[in-house]
Parts: C-alpha cells; structure tokens; sequence
C-alpha cells in the first residue's frame, strides 16, 4: 500500500496521471481512442451529430507529446475504428469507412486501422527513445440479441467454455490487422530502439461474457422503474471484473524483461 497523489485530469477524467513519491512511480492513462489525430462529434452515450473525422497520418499530440516521458507504455486501437469515419490525408479527404450519403471512396475500416497501426509502430520504432512498449490486442463484445444501439443485452453470469464460443467475423478481422502490423513492428525492432512485446487479451476476453457492466453503465439503472428498458454496455468492462487478470499478466511481461 502506498500514498497516490492524483496529478492530473482532464476535463471528463478521461486522460488521467497519478504519482506514487514513496516508490517514485508515475501512472498515466492517455486517452486517444484512434491514436491518430482526429475529430470526433458524439456524446457520452456514444450519440453522433457527425462523422468522425480521421487523419489517418496525423499521430495525436497527445500521447506523442508525452511518449518519452515513460519507461513502459501499453498502446491499444480497435472497435473505434468501425465507426463512421471520413479519411484525411495531408488535410484532404481521401475516402471514408460506411458513408453512405456522402460521395466519397468507401475504403473501409481495414484500411484506417492497417495505416494508423503501421504508423503507430513506425513512430516507436523510428524513436531515440528505448522505451518496452505493450500491445494490446483489442477485446471482443458480448452483445445478445442486437448491438448497443438496437437493444442488444448480455446477461450471462458464467464464462464461456472454450468450446462454446467463436470469434466473430468482426473482431478476426480487426485481430489479423493488429497480428500483422505487430509482426511487422517486430522486424523493424533493433537492440538500440524501442522493445515490442504482444500483450494479447483476445481469446481470454472471449470466454467472458459476464464481465461487462450491461445495465449498470450507470448508476441505478432501475431506479424508477425495474422494467426500464436501459442501453447495456457489452464492451467494457467491470472492475473488479476479469480484466484485473491482465495485471497479473502485464507485472509477468515487465518482470520477465
């Protein structure tokens, strides 16, 4: 146990740093869901006015700015990616992902998410900075009967058996991406620049679909009336929940350094 001290926070408590001066540790999470720079126009529950605008070789500021401030840096990408997206390249719109009413190059999310990822890596690997980054693969969703947005609920309370489950299209293809932008980091990766290392939750995270907050994204969901019909979260998840396993998973990595 050991005094924290909360340093910093953004507006909404998405980005956060905290201190800890007895074991002169710093902990930060950086909140830049597409790690490239991009403009996003939706509320809290995930409600859009307008496209996401991507640029796709723009890396956000706010994680480069800080990068080589840390020794050990976790870096993840995604389900943000299957959002409606307009694609920019040097500050022209180049193509888009589902854009149906617009007339531009439907270039899908394969493409967004394969450059961001590629440059991602490029930046890290391409930096003086020798700092032991962490992959995280993306984890799947256990929505039931529709998805976020059309009633789509997980009510399971027991993990899957292995055999009792399979990766959805979806998320195959959003881990083939990041399995072969990582392999290609790896060949880029020397004794003298920035360590690799997968962090790979995918599989384990499929076989626990009762981990996710459903209901409960806020507080008392049934208050007022137990009936409600309320918009469940199947993507996050708990915590406590499964993912405090991760801990025990990412401590191993750095210990194994």
């Amino acid at each position: 146990v050991a005094e924290v001290v909360d340093v910093y926070h953004d507006e909404e408590y998405k980005s956060r740093t905290w201190q800890f001066p007895s074991y002169n540790f710093t902990l930060a999470v950086i909140w830049s869901p597409f790690l490239a720079k991009a403009d996003i126009f939706e509320d809290i529950n995930g409600v859009s006015t307008s496209e996401i605008e991507l640029h796709l070789d723009v890396l956000d500021k706010k994680w480069t700015d800080q990068f080589e401030k840390f020794d050990f840096v976790v870096i993840a990408g995604g389900k943000w990616f299957l959002k409606t997206s307009i694609f920019y390249e040097e500050g022209k719109i180049v193509g888009c992902h589902y854009c149906p009413k617009r007339n531009l190059t439907e270039l899908g999310f394969q493409h967004s998410y394969r450059k961001v990822l590629g440059s991602v890596f490029d930046y890290i690997a391409t930096s003086k900075h020798n700092v032991v980054t962490f992959f995280r693969t993306s984890t799947p969703s256990h929505f039931e009967n529709g998805e976020w947005f059309s009633g789509g609920t997980c009510k399971r309370t027991r993990p899957f058996k292995e055999n009792e489950i399979s990766i959805s299209d979806m998320d195959r293809i959003l881990r083939d991406i990041e399995l072969e932008q990582f392999e290609k980091a790896l060949e880029r990766q020397t004794a003298n620049t920035a360590k690799f290392k997968l962090f790979d939750t995918t599989m384990l995270s499929l076989l626990r679909p009762d981990g996710h907050p459903g209901p409960y994204r806020q507080l008392h969901p049934f208050a007022q009336d137990k009936n409600a019909k309320v918009q469940n979260d199947c993507l996050h998840w708990c915590l406590p929940g499964p993912i405090d396993s991760w801990n025990d998973m990412l401590m191993k990595m750095v210990e194994d350094d």
